[in-house]
């Protein structure tokens, strides 16, 4: 049984044990499980004998379960691209339904505190900001998506775009995922949150482990008069810094979707644009001949081997 703490941020804990930088360091469970469910995804994720998996991200907060009462036209894209990639044997589809934030009671992406800006091996992977009990910043939901993107071999955004910018629950959900990008595996080499430790480190030399990197993505961003290219743009490049590898030309959409029409007869002008439903279905076959020919060895990514000279 973990030790308890009364007013902590775990309240629960054990030692951390081998293969850690200090094994005697009461680690939270939380993060311990938190953890495991990732390493657990990366075996999946590097097992040949294992099924092709493609996530599926449905970027809009707006959903036919909360008041808008109607389902988002991100939503009908995913289910396009869903069917296309079924109709491939050997692939497996995981959905991340990001519109849940809004519709479901307590399903929370809590705020990323910036612990990077201090020192990147203060940004622990998987995140140790949360949960943080003594606020209530409990039931984290990243503590599912983390091991959702080890797990997957390529990831398909498909997102509308609001006011030029990422909805918020996709936003939240990339700023979350910055402890992929460099972070510290060993919350136990910095004692937990400790400045001073964690600048020494990277002082020293840090590594910035890529904890994503090589899996293929694709992104779709749809809009109705403004900010698509903007968004597109942003999200191909959040996706590359990650490490992730875009599948092709035809895996990068946008379009605009009843171009300064009412929003009332939206979904009649989805339902007109085949050209552009062909474009999504288009970028899911693109994404799914990519994982096919990296998991045969025949992809190559041009200087993925190279030593970035400036990793940060």
């Amino acid at each position: 049984m973990g030790r308890i703490r009364e007013q902590s941020q775990a309240p629960l804990t054990r030692k951390a044990g081998p293969g850690f930088a200090d094994p005697d360091y009461d680690l939270a469970i939380d993060w311990i499980t938190a953890r495991d469910a990732i390493a657990d995804a990366q075996r999946r994720h590097d097992d040949p004998a294992a099924p092709s998996r493609v996530l599926l991200v449905n970027g809009s907060s707006r959903t036919e379960h909360t008041c808008p009462g109607e389902m988002s036209k991100t939503w009908r894209l995913v289910e396009l691209a869903e069917r296309a990639i079924k109709d491939h044997s050997g692939f497996a589809v995981d959905i991340l339904d990001l519109s849940r934030t809004t519709s479901e009671f307590g399903r929370t992406i809590h705020p990323c505190k910036s612990c990077v800006s201090t020192a990147m091996p203060l940004c622990h992977w998987p995140c140790s900001c949360y949960p943080n009990y003594s606020l209530g910043q409990t039931h984290d939901w990243m503590n599912e998506i983390y091991p959702l993107w080890v797990a997957a071999h390529g990831i398909m955004i498909i997102t509308p775009v609001n006011w030029y910018q990422a909805p918020g629950p996709l936003k939240a959900m990339m700023d979350r995922l910055v402890c992929a990008d460099g972070g510290n595996p060993d919350p136990t080499s910095t004692h937990g949150k400790k400045a001073e430790e964690a600048k020494a480190l990277e002082l020293a030399g840090w590594p910035y482990p890529r904890h994503l990197a090589g899996r293929l993505f694709a992104v779709v961003v749809h809009g109705d008069t403004i900010g698509a290219d903007t968004l597109r743009h942003a999200m191909r490049d959040w996706a590359r810094d990650i490490h992730l590898v875009l599948a092709g030309h035809a895996a990068e959409v946008g379009a605009y979707v009843g171009y300064y029409e009412p929003y009332a007869t939206s979904h009649d002008a989805l339902d007109k644009d085949e050209d552009f439903q062909k474009e999504v279905t288009n970028a899911a076959l693109a994404l799914l001949e990519a994982i096919a020919a990296k998991r045969k060895g025949l992809f190559v990514e041009g200087g993925a081997a190279l030593k970035e000279p400036r990793p940060k």
